[in-house]
């Protein structure tokens, strides 16, 4: 199965850094390629680490004439400091991808971002399988060129 990893250390609280990358209603103001992004359920669950908020949420992704709707299970985890996801419907027969967010030295943080994915399709595998590092890359990059622009 595809996986792909990344590590960024950046220059805002890693409380602002979970908060800007929760805050997925926003995505299609900023993340490349996605077009649209609607929570259709959002519920509230206590454990032993506290409250997490789980959404059910449809992202529309979209690449030249590639076109495609992901719905995920996403858990806001704030007490740990993570937020994950997985697939519920859409292109992927898996999809799992985990956010973490470490508070550094001087108000800075270590962002963790790993996916690991596979399509259902064969087809859109090859299709756009090869170009996915490079999404991933531009999606991470994408969250701290927002930071930079809303926390100056």
């Amino acid at each position: 199965m595809p996986h792909f990893e990344t590590r960024r250390r950046v220059r805002h609280s890693a409380e602002a850094m979970y908060g800007l990358v929760a805050d997925v209603e926003r995505y299609p103001e900023f993340l490349p390629f996605c077009e649209s992004l609607v929570v259709r359920a959002r519920e509230s669950i206590r454990d032993d680490s506290g409250e997490k908020i789980v959404l059910i949420a449809d992202m529309t992704i979209g690449y030249k004439l590639v076109r495609e709707t992901i719905t995920s299970r996403v858990t806001l985890d704030r007490p740990g400091m993570e937020i994950k996801s997985e697939n519920v419907a859409g292109p992927f027969r898996k999809m799992h991808n985990v956010w973490t967010f470490k508070q550094l030295p001087h108000g800075h943080c270590e962002i963790g971002f790993s996916i690991s994915y596979e399509f259902r399709s064969r087809a859109l595998s090859v299709l756009v399988g090869g170009l996915f590092d490079r999404v991933f890359r531009r999606f991470a990059e994408a969250f701290e060129t927002r930071a930079d622009v809303i926390f100056p």
